[in-house]
């Protein structure tokens, strides 16, 4: 037998029981803050920010980075403090499967803000869009139970798509509800499967 093909299929057997056991890196309890850092920037979106569409994107370019940090400092922490190189490696796979929705929505942020009022407005419902994205592209290695959480943001991304039609896409609470919403609904199913 080739010791390369051998080596090769033992990789592959170990890919696949990696993506058949669960990722227990993201806790309910920091999941839980991003939501309410969420809530809470809707809520005092009308005291803090601005009222212009440029306004409202400089705003939540704040908010966002602040609640992943919540939610992804004590993955962080864990991450170089674990000598496992598997959990590392797990880490990391989880990690790249969720970036490309956060890059893209970057992209997007970009260029729909250099475009005008027009296409701000149809920023909410596409972070969403694109959030709901990255939560399917994850979900192999996330309790079965998250894949209502893309849903919900599938759901509340077409309503703020909606919504910026008829002009109400930049209000706080349809950021605060979507976001802060299915953050505090994935903490409960992290909660739930993962940690009691």
């Amino acid at each position: 037998m080739n010791v390369n093909r051998a080596i090769d299929q033992i990789s592959e057997i170990h890919e696949h029981l990696a993506r058949a056991e669960l990722y227990r890196g993201y806790r309910s309890a920091p999941v839980a803050i991003s939501g309410i850092v969420g809530i809470l920037a809707a809520l005092f979106q009308s005291h803090l920010a601005g009222e212009s569409a440029q306004d409202f994107v400089r705003y939540w370019l704040l908010v966002g980075p602040l609640a992943a940090m919540t939610s992804m400092g004590e993955i962080a922490y864990h991450y170089l403090r674990n000598p496992n190189a598997s959990a590392r490696k797990k880490t990391r796979t989880v990690i790249w499967q969720f970036f490309p929705c956060l890059l893209a929505g970057f992209a997007v942020t970009v260029i729909f803000y250099r475009m005008g009022d027009s296409t701000i407005s149809l920023l909410p419902g596409t972070w969403a869009l694109l959030f709901a994205l990255g939560i399917f592209s994850s979900r192999p290695y996330l309790p079965r139970m998250i894949g209502f959480v893309a849903m919900a943001y599938l759901v509340g991304g077409s309503v703020l798509l909606t919504m910026a039609i008829e002009g109400t896409s930049l209000s706080p609470w349809g950021m605060g509800i979507v976001f802060g919403g299915g953050q505090l609904l994935s903490a409960i199913i992290l909660y739930w499967n993962l940690e009691r």
